[in-house]
């Protein structure tokens, strides 16, 4: 006996409702399987076809999406880096506490939030490939690099301007807090070969030590006297 109209209809309803979450939920699946691929392979090593069997999607699904393998690559810096710094950017407005602490805080959330997660293996793929790849290199340094810098800046200007951090060459001195962070991801991703093997580097208690180090070389000296 066939089955009534009415379930069809629903049973058609209920399938196409799900291909149609299925197909939005697409892309976020091939940005996760390469980001896996790139970190664990490199760019050039990675194969399209590698993507999205790891995402269970066709070769020509993925480049409905993205259609190159560079495309690809550029989605994945903007969703896992790019992306967040109209956050950050928010946080540095709002933020009311001492530039020591915002400092203190920058340097812990980003380990919270890139540090510790397969994306900063981004930044190490671009130290070891971007010289190959000088597109995308220069793609990295606009929508990473730079905005980054800024930001570091400006955290360090806004300690001049309260009378906080001494007044430094704020350009070089950015490269004291970003240079623990570039530490930590080679680290991270380079089989641990930055530490002596016997070694037991704690990545929190790491980089407190480096903020504590920098804000004693960037705080305004006592008054003589005083």
């Amino acid at each position: 006996m066939p089955a009534p109209r009415f379930l069809g209809d629903k049973f058609c309803s209920t399938a196409r409702a799900k291909r149609e979450r299925r197909k939005e939920a697409r892309p976020g699946e091939l940005l996760e399987a390469a980001l896996d691929l790139f970190v664990d392979k490199g760019f050039a090593a990675t194969r399209a076809e590698e993507v999205a069997a790891r995402a269970g999607v066709s070769k020509g699904t993925l480049f409905l999406y993205f259609p190159s393998k560079e495309e690809l690559f550029k989605a994945v810096v903007v969703e896992n880096l790019s992306g967040r710094f109209t956050e950050w950017n928010k946080e540095f407005e709002e933020f009311e506490g001492s530039t020591s602490d915002m400092l203190r805080y920058c340097m812990r959330i980003w380990w919270e939030r890139v540090g510790s997660t397969k994306a900063s293996g981004l930044t190490k793929l671009m130290l070891s490939e971007g010289r190959n790849f000088p597109e995308l290199a220069e793609f990295y340094r606009e929508e990473v690099v730079r905005p980054g810098h800024t930001l570091m800046r400006r955290i360090v200007q806004r300690g001049i301007d309260s009378g906080e951090f001494a007044p430094v060459d704020v350009g070089h001195a950015i490269y004291a807090i970003i240079a623990p962070m570039l530490f930590l991801m080679l680290w991270k991703h380079s089989a641990v070969i930055c530490v002596d093997a016997d070694s037991d580097l704690d990545p929190e208690k790491y980089l407190a030590t480096q903020a504590e180090t920098v804000l004693h070389g960037l705080s305004m000296p006592p008054k003589a006297g005083v």
